[in-house]
Protein backbone atom coordinates (compact mmCIF):
# COMPACT_ATOMS: atom_id res chain seq x y z
CA UNK A 1 0.00 0.00 0.00
CA UNK A 2 1.34 3.41 -0.99
CA UNK A 3 0.25 6.70 0.59
CA UNK A 4 -0.65 9.19 -2.12
CA UNK A 5 -1.77 12.04 0.14
CA UNK A 6 -2.91 13.02 3.60
CA UNK A 7 -5.32 15.67 4.78
CA UNK A 8 -6.53 16.98 8.10
CA UNK A 9 -9.19 19.51 9.00
CA UNK A 10 -10.51 21.03 12.20
CA UNK A 11 -13.99 22.58 12.49
CA UNK A 12 -15.46 24.62 15.33
CA UNK A 13 -18.74 22.97 16.39
CA UNK A 14 -20.32 26.30 17.38
CA UNK A 15 -19.71 27.64 13.85
CA UNK A 16 -21.67 24.72 12.39
CA UNK A 17 -24.39 25.19 15.01
CA UNK A 18 -24.72 28.87 13.99
CA UNK A 19 -24.85 27.94 10.29
CA UNK A 20 -27.62 25.45 11.04
CA UNK A 21 -29.64 28.18 12.75
CA UNK A 22 -29.03 31.01 10.29
CA UNK A 23 -29.23 29.23 6.96
CA UNK A 24 -32.16 26.85 6.67
CA UNK A 25 -30.73 25.11 3.60
CA UNK A 26 -27.18 24.68 4.96
CA UNK A 27 -27.64 21.09 6.11
CA UNK A 28 -29.36 19.96 2.89
CA UNK A 29 -26.76 21.71 0.67
CA UNK A 30 -23.76 20.17 2.40
CA UNK A 31 -24.87 16.76 3.68
CA UNK A 32 -26.59 13.75 2.13
CA UNK A 33 -29.94 12.41 3.32
CA UNK A 34 -28.21 9.49 5.06
CA UNK A 35 -25.79 11.79 6.88
CA UNK A 36 -28.64 14.08 7.94
CA UNK A 37 -30.68 11.19 9.32
CA UNK A 38 -27.68 9.82 11.22
CA UNK A 39 -26.55 13.15 12.67
CA UNK A 40 -30.04 14.18 13.70
CA UNK A 41 -30.35 10.92 15.64
CA UNK A 42 -27.27 11.78 17.72
CA UNK A 43 -27.21 13.57 21.07
CA UNK A 44 -25.32 16.51 19.52
CA UNK A 45 -26.18 16.88 15.81
CA UNK A 46 -23.87 19.90 15.41
CA UNK A 47 -20.84 17.85 16.56
CA UNK A 48 -21.75 15.11 14.11
CA UNK A 49 -22.24 17.53 11.20
CA UNK A 50 -19.00 19.34 12.05
CA UNK A 51 -17.05 16.07 11.90
CA UNK A 52 -18.53 15.28 8.50
CA UNK A 53 -17.75 18.75 7.20
CA UNK A 54 -14.16 18.28 8.40
CA UNK A 55 -14.08 14.92 6.57
CA UNK A 56 -14.98 16.61 3.26
CA UNK A 57 -12.22 19.18 3.68
CA UNK A 58 -9.65 16.61 4.80
CA UNK A 59 -10.53 14.40 1.83
CA UNK A 60 -10.08 17.31 -0.58
CA UNK A 61 -6.64 17.96 0.92
CA UNK A 62 -5.64 14.28 0.78
CA UNK A 63 -6.45 14.28 -2.95
CA UNK A 64 -4.36 17.40 -3.53
CA UNK A 65 -7.34 19.66 -4.14
CA UNK A 66 -10.38 18.84 -6.26
CA UNK A 67 -11.67 21.35 -8.81
CA UNK A 68 -15.39 21.25 -9.27
CA UNK A 69 -16.01 19.23 -6.10
CA UNK A 70 -19.54 19.52 -4.79
CA UNK A 71 -20.35 18.95 -1.14
CA UNK A 72 -22.33 15.79 -1.92
CA UNK A 73 -19.38 14.30 -3.86
CA UNK A 74 -17.97 13.09 -0.54
CA UNK A 75 -20.19 11.42 2.00
CA UNK A 76 -19.44 9.73 5.29
CA UNK A 77 -20.97 6.29 5.70
CA UNK A 78 -20.64 3.73 8.46
CA UNK A 79 -18.95 0.37 8.01
CA UNK A 80 -20.65 -2.66 9.59
CA UNK A 81 -18.26 -2.19 12.53
CA UNK A 82 -19.55 1.35 13.04
CA UNK A 83 -16.32 2.93 11.84
CA UNK A 84 -16.65 5.86 9.44
CA UNK A 85 -15.76 5.38 5.79
CA UNK A 86 -15.91 7.66 2.78
CA UNK A 87 -17.87 7.18 -0.42
CA UNK A 88 -16.80 9.43 -3.29
CA UNK A 89 -18.51 10.35 -6.54
CA UNK A 90 -18.36 13.11 -9.15
CA UNK A 91 -15.22 15.27 -9.27
CA UNK A 92 -13.79 13.66 -6.14
CA UNK A 93 -14.09 10.18 -7.63
CA UNK A 94 -12.58 11.41 -10.90
CA UNK A 95 -9.61 12.85 -8.98
CA UNK A 96 -9.15 9.49 -7.21
CA UNK A 97 -9.05 7.76 -10.58
CA UNK A 98 -6.52 10.23 -12.04
CA UNK A 99 -4.22 9.67 -9.06
CA UNK A 100 -4.74 5.90 -9.04
CA UNK A 101 -6.11 6.13 -5.49
CA UNK A 102 -7.96 2.98 -4.45
CA UNK A 103 -9.23 4.20 -1.07
CA UNK A 104 -9.45 7.31 1.08
CA UNK A 105 -9.45 6.25 4.71
CA UNK A 106 -10.91 8.56 7.34
CA UNK A 107 -10.81 9.01 11.10
CA UNK A 108 -13.23 11.38 12.83
CA UNK A 109 -13.28 12.81 16.32
CA UNK A 110 -15.38 15.43 18.04
CA UNK A 111 -16.14 16.88 21.41
CA UNK A 112 -18.21 19.77 22.65
CA UNK A 113 -16.18 22.53 20.95
CA UNK A 114 -14.20 21.02 18.07
CA UNK A 115 -14.45 18.31 15.44
CA UNK A 116 -11.58 16.94 13.37
CA UNK A 117 -11.00 14.56 10.49
CA UNK A 118 -7.86 12.92 9.17
CA UNK A 119 -7.79 11.31 5.71
CA UNK A 120 -5.20 9.14 4.00
CA UNK A 121 -5.45 8.55 0.25
CA UNK A 122 -3.80 5.24 -0.71
CA UNK A 123 -3.20 3.08 -3.73
CA UNK A 124 -2.72 -0.66 -3.51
Amino acid sequence: MEIVGIGVDLVEVERVHRMMGRHRTFVERVFTAGEIAYCQSQASPAECFAARWAAREACRKALGGVRGMRWHDVRVERAPTGAPRLALQGASRARMDVLGVTDVMVALTHERRMAAAFCVAVRT
